[in-house]
């Protein structure tokens, strides 16, 4: 089973190093659970992972 999570008042966020930059990668956090989304397309289906899961993806990416 995948994990779900209510989405409509996420307060989501994009990297710092975004800048000025619109079109990015926001992340928000609730409940255990990570969502990440494009940020040209607020309105689409975020992806949902786990905290271990995402904790996993930012330690493979930072190598």
């Amino acid at each position: 089973m995948s994990p779900t999570m209510d989405l409509s008042t996420a307060a989501w966020r994009k990297s710092s190093y975004s800048g000025s930059q619109t079109d990015c990668v926001e992340v928000a956090r609730a409940s255990g659970l990570v969502a990440v989304r494009d940020s040209k397309r607020p309105d689409d289906v975020a992806l949902v992972f786990s905290v271990e899961e995402w904790a996993c993806f930012l330690r493979e990416v930072g190598k």
